[in-house]
């Protein structure tokens, strides 16, 4: 049975085990088991390289409707795995028992299915991930967040120049409506630096508008 709410019982995030590798360094993974019913439910972790792996708690109960984490520690290694692969797996076993069962209180054939009880099993799969590509992963993030602050600062100042000019055309329409009641010989010449600023202002408005990246 695959992980995650696919279970009747439990459901288990994330649905595989990522470790990133550092040689000489030990790695580790935290699972959420999640109870899905108003039963309690006992687990137990069972991998296919125990001497490789950690995991705390391996067995466990966790109360009706509740949940709890797993950490599963990958032991240092001296030298990096053939290209990175991983066939190592691990089974999570899961099954009701009575109300406020404690976990040193398990049968010993409590995951047992020949004892006749219910066994749900979820398999994970392992995956190891190289330091080069989580500096990838890294790089690749601060890059859309610079990308991200450049498309804001230009949508702010296209806003700026769009507000200017809108203000620059209010106060030339209060010019004209003053030139006409007091018929000021000065109007020309004031009137010509207004509209050279405002043509100014509209290629800058109209540059930036071009040189907006589009998001969509």
């Amino acid at each position: 049975m695959s992980a995650g709410g696919g279970n009747r019982l439990i459901s288990v995030q994330p649905d595989e085990l990522k470790f990133q590798i550092e040689l000489d360094k030990q790695s580790f993974c935290d699972l959420k088991v999640a109870n899905n019913t108003e039963h309690h439910v006992a687990f137990k972790v069972k991998t296919t390289s125990p001497k490789k792996y950690f995991v705390r708690p391996n067995t466990g109960v966790v109360q009706p409707w509740d949940s709890c984490i797993i950490r599963v520690t990958l032991q240092a290694m001296r030298e990096y795995p053939a290209d990175m692969q991983c066939k190592d797996k691990f089974l999570l076993q899961s099954t009701i028992v009575p109300p406020n069962t404690d976990v040193d209180e398990l049968p010993s054939d409590a995951f047992n299915k020949d004892s006749g009880k219910t066994i749900e099993e979820c398999k994970l799969k392992v995956i190891y991930i190289s330091p080069t590509s989580a500096l990838g992963n890294s790089e690749d993030e601060k890059n859309s967040s610079q990308s991200s602050s450049a498309v804001h600062r230009l949508r702010e100042e296209r806003d700026m120049a769009i507000r200017q000019t809108h203000q620059l055309q209010q106060e030339l329409d209060m010019m004209k409506r003053r030139k006409f009641r007091k018929g000021d010989p000065g109007f020309s010449f004031t009137f010509a630096i207004f509209v050279g600023f405002v043509g100014i202002m509209a290629g800058f408005l109209l540059n930036l508008t071009l040189s907006s990246p589009s998001t969509e």
